[in-house]
């Protein structure tokens, strides 16, 4: 099946669902919302499946890129090219998965303008899907800033009170940043001729280029992630998204930061990722403590999980600049299962907010008495959260940890701290919103899982466990294709000291 143009129909197939639903389901009443909401749901879950097609026809054995597509585009040396590898894949995957879990959360949540915002939805989709399948430059920034787009929209359209000023935060933030990016593109282009992302990694660009070059990306990537200290958009925009948005933020988005600094800076900027190590630790380490104390302060609960993605963000980008197998791949299973864990908690957010409609911490307590489905359900993402052995969060976790303790003992103790801190701030919230006498009236009448709940929180439930117990599938995929962006930094390490030993015996 590689010959078929499987990549492109996995990208584009959401945008042809959303221009269904623009044509078809016209009108405000409720019928044509529920087309809206069927069509959808239909095309996410064919996609979904169709990254299933595409994960079961993929070689673990290879560090190529397989599914490839060329077709010419914008000439000079810009094409149409798609393709993914063993890091791709599994973003690809992600995404395709989150999608219908979306659209089921928001199935009686959202009643204003739903037919836009499911057009919204499709559209961010094929965006998503677009950064992690292009293998062109020019494309891949297309998409990467394309999904500005309908997240601006999403957030400042369906979210919360101070939505507008929200949705401006997100958005500039991270048009700044990429501004930069545009620039590097630019230069890369003229400086190598192409724009092919495989034709860039092998390129060699001096190390003053590096230096230059490795800046300008690193402001957009950690823009994404966020990384501290250009995280404070995160918060803001969590807080006023409807949930299916703060689902997508944190399961999709905020992995390109990461996915940028994996397909982009390492293999292209070797040198350089080198020598700004230093400086991405610093910032890693400060936003995983620093952030971890700020959340266990915060009232609002999902302010208190947007200061933990920030944290976890923070572990991954530590895992990823130790240039070891164990770091990295550890990096890249933290982004999947946080992006599968912090998604349901926010969706565990999402329902007691549909029911009581406030976030406060202390407007809760003793939900066990009447919602025992959902605490055990709360209580499996609070455990994956905080890295229980035998959820998905303790595999990254500890990969990352062993990685980076044979790079730098210091950073791998302060990291560590992180991971206790978490269990505090996680642990607390647990406690005040699940346990206790159930003492507030309206609470006493409150409502257990439905069956459409249930629904979407069963494979989240089934997924963060079987990463935990079975991380092997996962990490066959990772394994070959990591090996290979070691081994490319390696080499060009090697070169670049032989021809400094070659310089120094010249001058002498």
């Amino acid at each position: 099946m590689s010959d078929w143009p499987l990549l492109s129909l996995v990208t584009f197939l959401p945008l042809v669902g959303a221009g269904f639903i623009f044509l078809f389901a016209q009108g405000g009443d409720a019928q044509a919302d529920r087309n809206a909401k069927s069509v959808a749901l239909m095309t996410t879950t064919l996609t979904f499946l169709i990254s299933l097609v595409i994960w079961a026809n993929f070689d673990n054995g290879t560090a190529e890129f397989q599914f490839v597509e060329q077709h010419g585009w914008l000439g000079g040396g810009i094409d149409y090219r798609m393709g993914v590898d063993g890091i791709s894949l599994l973003f690809v995957v992600l995404t395709a998965f989150l999608m219908p879990i979306c659209i089921l959360a928001s199935w009686q949540s959202v009643t204003t303008r739903v037919r836009e915002y499911m057009i919204a939805f499709l559209l961010l989709e094929t965006m998503m899907v677009g950064v992690f399948c292009a293998l062109d430059f020019v494309l891949f920034y297309l998409f990467f800033e394309g999904g500005l787009i309908p997240m601006f929209l999403i957030i400042g359209v369906w979210g919360g009170a101070r939505r507008v000023y929200s949705s401006f935060k997100f958005f500039l933030y991270t048009l700044l940043g990429s501004v930069l990016l545009l620039l590097a593109l630019i230069y890369m282009y003229f400086e190598a001729g192409t724009t092919d992302i495989p034709t860039l990694m092998a390129h060699g660009f001096t190390a003053e280029e590096q230096t230059w070059l490795w800046l300008a990306m690193f402001a957009s990537f950690a823009v994404k992630m966020p990384m501290w200290p250009v995280h404070t958009w995160l918060p803001d925009a969590h807080v006023e998204a409807p949930t299916a948005g703060s689902v997508i933020l944190a399961g999709v988005l905020l992995k390109m930061g990461g996915y940028g600094f994996l397909r982009f800076s390492l293999p292209m900027l070797p040198l350089a990722s080198d020598l700004f190590v230093p400086l991405v630790f610093t910032l890693s380490v400060i936003a995983v403590i620093y952030t971890s104390l700020v959340a266990l302060v915060q009232e609002d609960m999902k302010k208190l999980i947007a200061y933990s993605s920030v944290a976890h963000m923070g572990f991954v980008t530590i895992g990823i600049f130790t240039f070891n197998t164990q770091g990295i791949e550890g990096s890249i299973f933290q982004m999947l299962s946080h992006g599968i864990v912090s998604a349901a908690l926010f969706l565990c957010v999402g329902v007691v907010y549909d029911r009581i409609h406030s976030r406060e911490i202390a407007r809760y307590g003793g939900l066990v008495n009447r919602m025992p489905v959902y605490a055990f359900t709360f209580m499996v993402f609070m455990l994956a959260s905080v890295g229980l052995p035998g959820t998905s969060g303790f595999v990254g976790e500890i990969l990352i940890l062993v990685g980076v303790y044979q790079v730098n003992t210091w950073v791998a103790a302060l990291a560590a701290l992180g991971v206790i801190l978490g269990a505090a701030y996680m642990l607390w919230l647990y406690r005040r919103t699940i346990f206790g006498e159930l003492k507030k009236e309206d609470l006493k009448q409150i409502l257990d899982l439905d069956r459409r709940e249930i629904v979407y929180f069963a494979p989240l439930v089934v997924l963060a466990i079987l990463m935990g117990v079975m991380p092997g599938p996962f990490l066959d995929v990772l394994h070959v294709s990591v090996d290979h962006l070691i081994e490319q930094y390696q080499t060009a390490m090697q070169a670049a000291s032989e021809a400094a030993d070659v310089a120094q015996l010249a001058a002498k």
